[in-house]
């Protein structure tokens, strides 16, 4: 049994080691040291020769060529002698064109309904909001796409999001962008509505029990936290 015992305690050991080794492994950056041994005879790095190269790969050439340059040849060689053209090889270049800011502007019409005295506006598909006043310069949905992709998906912080938007396509955007009309404007609507239902949950900041407020209509959605700031 003690001999049983000491085998079982070695392998528990070893496999341990290998455990550790493992985790080690899967958070290291994509040069890791290894604590492993060298192997004996290495494979040679890069591309093999001959039939062993593998399977060749270009980048393919476009499809459609949206213009078309010409390289002239220089006037004479760097030796002074004369040039004889010979013929013309092709080489293609896929490119991201310059990246420029649109903006539009929308002149929404404004009504009223004769019979209960409604307040009637128009709306293009393009609007990303109904806002006026002081909420009415906005950004587009691919701006604000583009701005979550690099921020949720990319892992970019809020000021390098900012710095891309801003140096990529002369976007001038702040870290956050001011929503307090937009808010204010939500605000009133809650306080409007003949219907509201509010919700709380708990949750934690810093250690200490903070509260969420949640107060809802079918049109709108405000969030409070302990301190009353917007959410």
């Amino acid at each position: 049994m003690q001999r049983v015992n000491s085998e079982l305690k070695a392998e528990n050991e070893r496999l341990q080691r290998l455990f550790e080794e493992a985790q080690r492994a899967s958070k290291r950056q994509a040069a890791p040291f290894s604590r492993r041994n060298p192997k004996a005879h290495p494979q040679k790095p890069g591309r093999k020769a001959g039939s062993k190269y593998g399977r060749p790969c270009r980048r393919p050439i476009p499809e459609v060529i949206d213009q078309t340059f010409e390289a002239a040849l220089p006037p004479s060689c760097t030796c002074g002698g004369e040039i004889r053209e010979t013929g013309v090889e092709w080489q293609y270049q896929t490119e991201v064109p310059p990246p420029r800011v649109e903006r539009l502007a929308f002149g929404v019409g404004m009504g009223q309904c004769q019979r209960c005295g409604r307040r009637i506006q128009g709306r293009h598909p393009r609007q990303t909001s109904e806002a006026l006043g002081a909420a009415a310069s906005q950004l587009g949905p691919r701006a604000v796409a583009i701005a979550t992709q690099l921020n949720k998906q990319m892992g970019l912080s809020y000021g390098k999001t900012a710095q891309v938007l801003q140096e990529l396509f002369g976007l001038p955007v702040s870290r956050g962008e001011e929503s307090r009309p937009t808010y204010q404007k939500l605000i009133a609507e809650i306080r409007s509505s003949p219907s509201v239902t509010a919700d709380e949950t708990g949750w934690k900041v810093g250690g200490k029990l903070w509260w969420m407020w949640a107060f809802s209509t079918a049109e709108a959605t405000v969030l409070l936290d302990s301190t009353g700031t917007r959410i």
